[in-house]
């Protein structure tokens, strides 16, 4: 017994000092060409660490339980070699590259998988695509989804995966096309660190320096520490602003005429059976506000205690309701829902219970996650469980596109400023990469002129993390879908045109006026490739469509100047469109156009002197001026406010 005992501390203490490496540093990375690279983690302190890797050996010595060595710039390399960290123990990481590391970030349009996902339109060509995806050159390291109040130093999860048709699937389809383009053309790997959260506004990916100078955040940076500091306060006083959030906001919420209550008909509503999610079960595309509602029978021989109802995961939130009194509320999209229910508030016989759902984007609904649904009770026999799936009433009350929800305010979601730059972002610092390539902005729509400025401080906050220097920051412009503005479009542009080593992916001719997830991603990922291999690479290439330059005017004519002319101005499938032109009263009049040379010809029979040229200027603009790349023109306004 004394020898056992003796052996196990001594496998205790091996396990407490092992040396370890950052989670980022795992079998198939890759890791960053032509450039320093730091790779550390955690020892004991005072040990010495001893790094090889190639033809290099780094030492260096434990300190505060952490370890930092920098290898010196290599060249790209495809060969597969293994990396040793050396201590009081051995670590070795293996199958690893040398090529391009670029983060892919964003929302929805940046995380959505190359796959089949629940509820929205394949991908345009993805079995293709899949099935000639053999290019082990390529991996993706996935971040998992995690909010965090204070900046965080390690990822939880997550690891490096070989591109092959039978794992691509599950990459960023953007991320992927981009990588597979830059492959193409560079032939060096590829390694794509892929953090991205849907529904998600730029705030939350923004440090709290970052939001320091914006007086309009000072409230929700406020809230962060208070809530650090004692969670279960402030989330008592989260649920009071949500609350009453919703009843000044969806009518069905409304005290007096609230589906929630007891006895309220459902006999004109809809069925779905449950769990499902929402796409599944008849309401593809839905975001926004859902409620359900079903009965459940106690037996006569119930105890009269307290019950357990369990309602599984619920994506995004959820205030669930018995008999007309709220019982729970739950803003975390994958945990179960487990709600006490008084026995004051049952009776033997008919009991109601109803669920508002609040789905911010993509899956959303009752999907069922690991906890069956079901009430758990005591009887004068013993448990029983009385089971909750199966067919429930449902009605939708809003849209995301009716209550443009901006979920900042709320501390439990993607929203929260700070929350995923704390969580999926600071512990990538100080990884060794080439740039970022970044699609977001859907929910930073309503707040276009705040947009000008956040998005801007957003990128120089990262840029400061890393101290790497103004490293390319590509980014997509959103796409055409109803509920989007051409004034976040043009905040996009402005950013494109004023932040150093920045180039922007205009999608006009790619999206989709009903999805605000357009199904058309490769060119999205080719065009971001070739941005890469302009500003990142020195390459001598066209990367970016038409971008106005200056206004003249001629008499009825107003003059269009444009940069970024790429062979020439063409007019794709047909006579020019898109353009609309005022004189002095500001009042917009549908105008022709037309290419001279490096120009475009603007008039209007309705405007006699032109003063303002717009151009796509609508929430789905239907346009068609290229350059002789190939490349789309943005939507822009000569009378940029």
């Amino acid at each position: 017994m004394q020898l056992r005992a003796t052996l196990l501390g001594c496998l205790l203490a091996t396990a407490a000092y092992a040396v370890e490496l950052n989670p980022l540093f795992q079998d198939n990375a890759v890791l960053q060409c032509d450039a320093r690279v730091p790779v550390w983690g955690t020892a004991e302190n005072g040990e010495k660490i001893t790094v090889k890797f190639a033809d290099q050996s780094v030492s260096t010595v434990g300190a505060g339980g952490v370890w930092k060595v920098w290898l010196n710039p290599m060249r790209p390399s495809a060969t597969p070699r293994v990396l040793t960290v050396h201590g009081n123990t051995t670590r070795e990481i293996a199958n690893i590259l040398v090529g391009e590391v670029w983060i892919a970030s964003g929302q929805s349009n940046m995380e959505r998988r190359l796959g089949l996902a629940g509820g929205q339109q394949p991908i345009l060509n993805w079995e293709q695509a899949v099935a000639t995806a053999n290019h082990p050159e390529i991996r993706e390291f996935h971040v998992q989804h995690k909010r965090a109040l204070a900046p965080r130093e390690t990822v939880e999860g997550g690891a490096w995966t070989v591109c092959s048709p039978g794992t691509v699937e599950n990459f960023s389809a953007v991320g992927y096309f981009f990588a597979r383009d830059l492959l193409a053309a560079r032939k060096v790997p590829v390694g794509i660190i892929h953090s991205s959260v849907g529904g998600t506004p730029a705030e939350a990916w923004t440090s709290e320096a970052g939001l320091k100078p914006f007086p309009e955040f000072a409230d929700a940076l406020a809230d962060v520490k208070s809530f650090a500091a004692d969670p279960e306060m402030e989330s008592r006083r989260a649920q009071s602003v949500q609350l009453a959030w919703f009843e000044k906001t969806d009518p069905s919420s409304k005290p007096g005429a609230a589906w929630s209550a007891a006895d309220f008909s459902t006999k004109e509503w809809a069925s779905m059976t449950l769990p499902s999610y929402l796409e599944r079960g008849g309401f593809p595309g839905f975001d926004g506000i859902i409620w359900f509602r079903r009965e459940f029978t106690l037996p006569e021989n119930w105890d009269g205690s307290d019950v357990q109802v369990h309602l599984g995961a619920i994506d995004d939130m959820d205030t669930t309701w018995v008999n007309g009194e709220r019982v729970g509320m739950t803003a975390v999209w994958n945990k179960d829902r487990v709600y006490p229910v008084p026995g004051r508030l049952l009776k033997r016989g008919i009991n109601s219970i109803a669920v508002r759902v609040l789905d911010v984007s993509g899956n959303g609904g009752l999907y069922g996650g690991k906890d069956e649904m079901r009430v758990e009770i005591n009887t004068r026999d013993g448990k029983a469980s009385l089971p909750l799936s199966g067919a429930w009433h449902c009605k939708t009350s809003l849209t995301m596109a009716e209550i443009r929800w901006l979920p900042g305010g709320f501390f439990e979601n993607g929203g929260l400023a700070t929350g995923l730059y704390n969580g999926m972002i600071s512990p990538l610092v100080p990884y060794a990469l080439r740039g970022v390539i970044w699609y977001q902005g859907e929910n930073n729509v309503g707040r276009e002129r705040q947009y000008r400025t956040l998005f801007p401080v957003m990128i120089a906050d990262w840029r400061r993390a890393w101290g790497q220097g103004d490293f390319p920051f590509l980014f997509v412009q959103i796409a055409p879908f109803v509920a989007l503005t051409p004034e976040l479009r043009e905040a996009q542009l402005l950013a494109s045109q004023h932040v150093k080593n920045t180039a922007m992916v205009v999608t006009a001719d790619c999206g989709d006026a009903n999805d605000i997830h357009p199904a058309n991603k490769p060119p999205v990922g080719a065009r971001l490739a070739l941005a890469a291999r302009a500003l990142a690479y020195g390459e001598r290439i066209e990367y970016s469509g038409p971008v106005f330059d200056s206004l003249k005017i001629e008499g009825a004519n107003a003059v269009l100047r444009f940069t970024h002319l790429g062979g020439g101005l063409v007019a794709k499938d047909g006579e020019l469109k898109g353009f609309t032109v005022a004189g002095a009263d500001k009042v917009f009049h549908p105008a022709q156009a037309r290419i001279s040379g490096d120009t475009v010809f603007v008039r209007s029979a309705e405007v006699s002197r032109p003063v303002a040229v717009r151009y796509g200027w609508a929430n789905v603009p239907d346009v068609n001026l290229f350059n002789r790349a190939g490349l789309p023109a943005s939507p822009f306004r000569t009378d940029v406010d």
